[in-house]
């Protein structure tokens, strides 16, 4: 088995290295940091045990850009519950505390491989499981059909809807449906940094660039070589920042802050916005070259509410993931909970509808899930 081990702590890096290399039945590839393994994993490894606390990219990001590839195992020496619980989210199988013992990492090993096998991936062979593709109706599967076709060229998609519909979810069933799809996903949101920060984000910079440059960093441009970068809340990219980004796509090179040479990139960009970008060109406060750019093929994503034959598939979807993941017995709706799902609104669409889901999972009383463990009636902006 080929296991890649991420540890940015040379003596737990090296520990590790010399207690693994006595089981002849792995074979051990260490790295230093995210990045430095990002470039050398393909689909030849196995498995990734990665520590969470590393500078650049933390263990949680590098797990979110692996995006299912690999089975993986965390281990920290600073755990907290939520970083417990947000790991288990994204698939990853174990998680432990330094110090450990090198039997129980094998154990965890041996237990990670067992469970792989008796649960095959669905990714890349197949459509990708997710809550949001649980449901079929007309307008999904119109979707859907559109997007394959778009997914095989290289050419940039805007993903458009209201917000909660699942556009990051779209954007991975792009990359996956892909031949990029054994390269990494790479997702930002732009509204999510702060504006002087996203250049050096998005391009990188060497050390010395600035005061706070240590180091020198990789943008997401580059670490999404080969693959998908997907730019969510595209319309909060600051004016003087587009132009860059124009030139970016036009010359497909990049330069890092603080470097006199450019670097060729090889990636496929995916937006995503819930703005109205025409308001925008017209308030000058996005660029029209820069629209066309990015808008060669747009995805409409309908919202919930006219999608009303998937709610039931998805709510109990992630019902049974739920249950599974916090250790209940397995719960379903009553009859009375299933019309008032149909029947409620969506405002806040799939995310919103996975957020009741969970809730009602967590705080009903039997494994019979009613109306008023929903607790819709607070909600009373999304009734019909």
């Amino acid at each position: 088995m080929k296991i890649a081990i991420v540890e940015d702590d040379i003596n737990m890096r090296k520990s590790l290295e010399i207690a693994m290399g006595d089981y002849d039945k792995y074979e051990i590839h260490t790295f230093k940091n995210a990045r430095d393994a990002l470039k050398k994993l393909d689909d030849s490894f196995e498995m990734v045990i990665s520590d969470i606390n590393m500078p650049g990219m933390d263990g949680i990001e590098f797990v979110k850009t692996l995006n299912g590839r690999f089975e993986v195992i965390i281990i920290t020496g600073n755990a907290t519950l939520t970083r417990a619980i947000e790991s288990i989210q994204l698939g990853v199988k174990d998680f432990l505390l330094k110090p450990f013992e090198i039997e129980t990492l094998v154990t965890a090993i041996e237990r990670t491989a067992t469970i792989a096998k008796k649960s095959p991936k669905m990714f890349p062979q197949e459509c990708p499981k997710n809550d949001s593709f649980s449901g079929s109706s007309p307008a999904l599967e119109q979707l859907l059909n559109r997007v394959s076709k778009a997914a095989v060229t290289d050419a940039s998609m805007m993903l458009l809807g209201e917000s909660g519909v699942g556009k990051e979810v779209f954007a991975r069933y792009i990359h996956e449906s892909s031949p990029r799809m054994s390269k990494p996903f790479v997702a930002i949101n732009m509204a999510a940094i702060p504006d002087n920060l996203i250049e050096s984000e998005l391009f990188g910079f060497e050390k010395g660039s600035f005061t706070d440059a240590t180091e020198a960093k990789i943008g997401q441009f580059e670490l999404a070589e080969g693959g998908t970068l997907f730019l969510d809340e595209i319309a909060e990219m600051p004016y003087p920042l587009q132009a860059k980004l124009l030139r970016v796509l036009q010359e497909r090179e990049i330069r890092r802050l603080g470097s006199s040479k450019n670097t060729k990139i090889d990636v496929r960009i995916i937006t995503a916005t819930n703005a109205n970008l025409h308001e925008k060109i017209q308030d000058g406060k996005f660029r029209e070259d820069l629209y066309y750019r990015l808008n060669t093929i747009p995805i409409h994503i309908p919202p919930l509410r006219e999608r009303r034959e998937e709610i039931l598939s998805i709510a109990e979807s992630a019902l049974e993931r739920y249950c599974v993941q916090y250790g209940f017995e397995k719960k379903c709706f009553t009859a009375s909970a299933r019309n008032a799902l149909e029947n409620y609104n969506w405002p806040g669409n799939i995310r919103e509808l996975i957020s009741v889901v969970e809730r009602s999972a967590i705080l009903s009383t039997s494994e019979n899930i009613d109306t008023e463990d929903l607790f819709l009636e607070a909600r009373g902006l999304g009734r019909i």
